[in-house]
């Protein structure tokens, strides 16, 4: 993760889209909504759309529909008779975020700590391995992919299949803010211990056990982010 100064265009290689599928304006969408998630693109960066016309190979009108959708998404500031640029972050949607979060997966995790079958079990142990090879191989981008997919798994055993893209709706300034706290030193071995308790508790089908845990893990995230609201003020308004 490398951080541009705000007037600058970080020199950074976009995803391929030609690996992407969907109409072109929804590969090139794709593929800057993944460099703004993983911060190659940083907050108050400036999208010069001659610059990603001439990395993705396309002409400005794909260009042009990603950059407004992904302003409706709340990831792109459109400035008039300024262009566009990467939102800053901003605290209040990051709590409000969480806020949502949080009441969705405490109801969903009790849910599954009460009913879940043991290929469920077997599936979230699985995970809880692979995250525990990434930090052996002290590749935290990996664990934090297993993380998010564990999250994943547990909305998709509730047996509602609407209940992840209605939680990670509310997420994603949460989710970008995330990336932020990747470098601090030991926070993936204390989300991977938290992980494990919640497992433990949907092991033992102890849906109360697991809402605390559930708790104190998703509450962690913004506790940690707020001191850097402080000392990040060019990432934060």
């Amino acid at each position: 993760m490398s951080l541009s100064t705000e007037h600058d265009f970080p020199d950074i290689t976009l995803p391929d889209i030609s690996k992407l599928s969907g109409s072109l304006a929804q590969r090139v969408y794709e593929a800057l909504r993944t460099a703004i998630l993983a911060m190659d693109l940083p907050p108050g960066t400036p999208l010069k759309k001659q610059v990603i016309c001439e990395q993705l190979g396309v002409s400005r009108s794909p260009v042009t529909e990603a950059i407004t959708k992904l302003a409706a998404e709340g990831l792109v500031e459109v400035v008039p008779q300024s262009g566009s640029r990467v939102t800053k972050f901003s605290m209040s949607e990051i709590r409000e975020g969480a806020f949502l979060r949080e009441a969705i997966e405490l109801a969903a995790v009790a849910r599954v700590a009460e009913e879940r079958t043991e290929e469920q079990l077997a599936e979230l142990t699985r995970n809880l391995r692979l995250q525990a090879l990434c930090l052996e191989d002290h590749d935290e981008t990996g664990f934090y992919r297993e993380d998010e997919h564990m999250h994943e798994l547990i909305f998709a055993f509730t047996g509602y299949p609407r209940l992840n893209a209605l939680a990670a709706t509310g997420w994603v300034q949460v989710n970008r803010a995330r990336q932020l706290l990747l470098p601090m030193r030991g926070r993936a071995y204390e989300a991977y211990e938290e992980h494990r308790q919640i497992l433990e508790a949907i092991r033992d089908r102890d849906p109360e056990r697991a809402r605390k845990a559930m708790q104190k893990h998703l509450s962690e995230l913004v506790t940690r982010l707020e001191p850097l609201a402080e000392s990040r003020p060019d990432l934060f308004d």
